[in-house]
């Protein structure tokens, strides 16, 4: 007998997606259509989400539906991160014109999710490249969605067309893989790359130099920048996040089921790539004076850290990867949900229009003394715990140098989002009146907000639980 437990979250996810399509026509374009589309599409996430975690936990790994999908904590773990995260992005999506009012922005957010969802279960390299395509797609689509913006058009352009070529190499890795194997299934392809050599090597090559793109590794990071800036800023924040953590969680099922030998051998250009890209992000970082492009890099340098922990190569280091991935997802969501606050009243993604933020709203600087010390690595926070987990991975395998360089990668990192903060609370605007312009916050992204800030809050205090999810989801790769 068929179950379709291993997919429910899909299955939810599609359902959804069908509603918000029936129930458009019949809405009015007001301000309760505004209202109705963003509410109805989070509560159907939250939906879906409690009702995956009450039936469709997995119990011991097994391959479903023809050796296609894995149903495995690992997958189960990420899915639930995509859910999560795609229902605060549509809360966000309530405060952006022309995302709110679209019912196909919403239907776009869900079908990127589900091909996560399936990114991250994929057991098979058929199944592996659609749900990557599913997934890129309505991104490259929602990147330029406000067609009348010329840096939202050139985003989802740039997206597109760096997001077809790469996918073009990533396909022919995968095609040299079925050719040299005989095989889509990956767990029937380890058998196959037993041996570190040259044609071994160069499909290696291909298939990380596609997955490198999707999370936006040194030196395939150029498009981050310029298509954040560009896209609305809740697509960013969930490009930044979901999207990242979708990549990873195929290259450790990857580098663990179909690449084990080599991927020991590759430890060291991994940990070169995990250098680079840490040490150019925050160098690059440094400069910009646009948050948006700052938070790009920034993000870029988080892909380095959380590399860190695949470069480990242990269950340690692949539980504090998945851990770093689920604090940063947090924190970077709450960072660009304040950005969207801030840019929606004052038209600008300047740093210099955080000026007196504290002054016009106070709440929401505190929100953004969280996030931002968070994505620094400052205790009490969800992303000193993730740093310091993902280093003690890596001491524990061997690699002190990685773990020193990205210690002084942080502190290099430190500075940028303290000088954030002296915007905030230590500059003020010219005309010194703040106090008589204050900066309101819609509920709906108050209530993601309040949610976002428990979430980094927690993950930093009481992180035993989410480590041990983490850790059971790691145990599963081996």
């Amino acid at each position: 007998m068929i179950t379709f437990l291993p997919i429910l979250p899909e299955v939810l996810l599609l359902a959804l997606a069908v509603l918000v399509l029936i129930l458009d026509p019949f809405l009015k374009k007001d301000a309760n259509r505004r209202l109705f589309l963003g509410m109805f599409t989070a509560a159907g996430l939250l939906v879906t989400l409690t009702l995956s975690l009450f039936f469709a936990r997995p119990a011991d790994p097994s391959l479903v539906f023809g050796g296609m999908v894995r149903f495995d904590w690992l997958g189960f773990l990420f899915k639930m991160f995509f859910v999560f995260a795609a229902a605060v992005t549509a809360l966000f999506f309530m405060d952006t014109d022309k995302l709110n009012q679209r019912a196909e922005a919403y239907l776009l957010l869900l079908a990127a999710t589900i091909g996560m969802c399936l990114m991250s279960s994929s057991a098979d390299l058929v199944m592996l490249y659609l749900a990557i395509e599913t997934t890129s797609i309505p991104l490259y689509i929602l990147a330029g969605f406000l067609t009348g913006d010329d840096k939202s058009t050139e985003s989802g352009f740039k997206y597109m067309l760096f997001g077809a070529l790469t996918s073009a190499v990533l396909l022919y890795g995968f095609s040299l893989i079925y050719g040299f194997a005989g095989t889509t299934s990956l767990y029937d392809l380890g058998i196959h790359f037993s041996n570190f050599d040259l044609l071994a090597v160069g499909i290696t090559f291909l298939v990380l130099a596609g997955l490198a793109f999707k999370v936006s590794l040194f030196p395939f990071h150029f498009w981050a920048p310029d298509v954040y800036e560009g896209a609305p800023t809740p697509v960013a924040g969930f490009l930044s996040t979901a999207s990242k953590a979708a990549g990873f969680a195929v290259i450790l099922r990857l580098l663990t089921a179909v690449f084990p030998v080599i991927s020991t051998d590759w430890s060291m250009i991994l940990a070169d790539l995990a250098t680079l890209t840490m040490t150019v992000g925050n160098l690059i970082a440094m400069a910009q004076k646009n948050i948006k492009r700052l938070l790009a890099y920034s993000s870029i340098a988080h892909a380095g850290y959380a590399m860190i922990g695949v470069v480990a190569f242990s269950q340690l280091g692949f539980a504090s990867a998945v851990f770093y991935l689920f604090a940063y997802m947090l924190t970077n969501l709450l960072a660009f949900g304040i950005v969207g606050v801030v840019g929606h009243v004052t038209g600008s993604d300047d740093v210099s229009a955080y000026n007196g933020l504290d002054r016009r709203n106070a709440t929401l600087s505190l929100a953004a003394l969280v996030a931002f010390l968070s994505l620094a690595g400052m205790p009490p926070f969800g992303g000193f715990v993730a740093k310091f987990f993902v280093f003690s991975a890596a001491i524990q395998s061997g690699w002190i140098w990685l773990a020193v360089v990205g210690v002084l990668n942080s502190i290099f990192g430190l500075y940028y989002y303290l000088n954030i903060l002296k915007y905030i609370y230590l500059y003020r605007t010219e005309n010194q009146d703040e106090d008589q312009h204050p900066l309101p916050v819609s509920r709906p992204v108050a209530i993601a907000l309040v949610v976002l800030v428990i979430g980094v809050l927690l993950i930093g205090t009481l992180f035993g639980p989410w480590f041990g999810f983490a850790n059971h989801a790691a145990l599963n790769l081996f």
